[in-house]
């Protein structure tokens, strides 16, 4: 070995780079961390990287960021986002390091009973040990949020129990009501309750099933999705279940991708899928003058599914949102980009300014005249400049692993000339991205509506 060097420690750091082969932004530990957590559903695999690294990555990040800012994370993540199990994780990051504010932040996560079993057996993952102090009264004044119902509907089998946890956390009753709620969950004798699940191991009739509990409110927005196709087999009242799904009751933290999803799995109540997709944004303010909206439909953002229980691809979530997009848009021009690696050039083309479902499918399906590769940011902006010179905005929706090398092409030069504001949507989990304010664009992590929501009120707050 040869000593006589300049230590390592000397040499400069090499720039981060994406799974293209693009520069990277270089990020603080804070915004790595939001990068990771906003776009994951947590274990579950992306196109360049594996559920376990990303979890691990996350819970190494959290350690790196002040407490106070992975306690306001966890709460984004998981009553803004809508995201259940990631927001657990850095919970967890909090109990070991503890302190005053890890009960209401344990509080704070927990939004279904079965996510108290959850974050214990999360917590136990490496080896069954004690609950902190503070652990156990955030999961206890959880505990006293959910009704028998709600008990009794999510006591789930599995390593962890409602029961256990009660035991290991002792909540107090505020009444004698609440008291005898408790007694049940401890001799397991809580009532029967009344779902879907129950209902048809019963024995019920499908139809009959679940006309009933949609007359009666008592079935989920989600799972009211999930069992369209059922429904239909069964020859249920369209007009009911068309009615239900156009209400959107308890739709707030329902991913835009999931009515795609229901849509492909039950086309008969496509239009009023269609309808309940864009009802959020029918009233309110629109994002004026005009445009340019870019989805991304490289060969990655058509890797894995979302989630193992899914068929739905990054592509899909990606064009869900970008359908949303363009109906909070006064005026907008839709492009699809993909790149050509061998010849290492982009391919961009016009999308039609359709309107929900049929916008998902024609960004969607854009990729096979496009042919995969990956995203050349920099080569698509200078195209479209030359086609559009003037436009109000430019709202990019990417997972940011650009393939731009060299000066010409490198993703940080991509001119970001909208006059009012430019913003890079990203919606993967992956290690290092693109667009960051130091190359003048906003970046926003995720793929729920959420996203949007903040783009009008940032343009709404700075007058833009």
């Amino acid at each position: 070995m040869r000593f006589n060097r300049v230590p390592d420690i000397a040499r400069p750091a090499p720039s981060p780079l994406t799974h293209g082969g693009a520069i990277a932004a270089v990020l603080s530990p804070e915004q790595k961390l939001r990068r990771s957590v906003l776009s994951c559903l947590l274990w579950e695999n992306e196109f360049y990287e594996d559920g376990q690294a990303i979890a691990e990555r996350i819970a190494d990040l959290a350690a790196a960021c002040s407490p106070q800012f992975v306690a306001d994370l966890a709460r984004e993540a998981r009553q803004v986002h809508g995201l259940r199990h990631a927001p657990l994780l850095l919970v967890l990051d909090l109990v070991r390091r503890g302190g005053p504010g890890v009960a209401d932040a344990v509080d704070a996560v927990i939004g279904r009973a079965d996510e108290m079993a959850e974050l214990v057996a999360l917590y136990w993952r490496n080896g069954r040990k004690p609950l902190s102090k503070q652990m156990k009264a955030g999961l206890a004044r959880a505990f006293c949020r959910f009704d028998a119902y709600q008990l009794a509907k999510y006591d789930r089998p599995g390593l962890v129990r409602l029961r256990d946890v009660m035991f290991l956390v002792h909540p107090r009753p505020r009444d004698a009501a609440q008291a005898e709620l408790f007694r049940q969950v401890a001799d397991r004798s809580l009532p029967v309750p009344d779902t879907w699940e129950v209902a048809l191991s019963a024995g019920g009739d499908r139809k009959a099933v679940f006309e009933r509990l949609i007359a009666e409110n008592r079935l989920g927005y989600l799972a009211l999705l999930r069992n369209l196709r059922a429904m239909a087999e069964a020859g249920c009242d369209r007009r009911l279940v068309s009615e239900a799904i156009i209400a959107r009751r308890g739709a707030d933290l329902v991913f835009p991708f999931r009515y795609v999803a229901a849509a492909r799995s039950a086309p008969i109540f496509e239009p009023a899928l269609d309808e309940a997709f864009l009802a959020a944004t029918r009233e309110g303010p629109r994002l004026p003058g005009t445009t340019l909206l870019i989805v991304d439909v490289s060969g990655s953002m058509y890797g894995p599914r979302v989630s193992q229980r899914s068929d739905i691809t990054r592509a899909v979530a990606a064009a869900a949102l970008g359908a949303i997009a363009r109906s909070l848009c006064e005026d907008v021009l839709i492009y699809a980009t993909a790149g050509s690696d061998p010849l290492r050039r982009h391919k961009t083309q016009i999308v039609p300014a359709r309107q929900g479902m049929a916008l998902v499918d024609a960004i969607y399906k854009s990729m096979v005249p496009l042919g995969g590769g990956g995203i050349f940011l920099n080569q698509v902006m200078r195209f479209l400049r030359q086609r559009h010179p003037e436009v109000d905005r430019v709202i990019v929706i990417t997972d940011e692993q650009d393939c731009g090398v060299g000066a010409a092409d490198a993703p940080q030069n991509a001119p970001a000339y909208g006059t009012r504001a430019n913003y890079l949507i990203n919606v993967a989990s992956a290690r290092n991205g693109i667009g960051y304010e130091r190359s003048g664009w906003t970046h926003i992590d995720g793929f729920s509506e959420a996203v949007l929501r903040y783009i009008l009120a940032l343009e709404e707050v700075s007058g833009r």
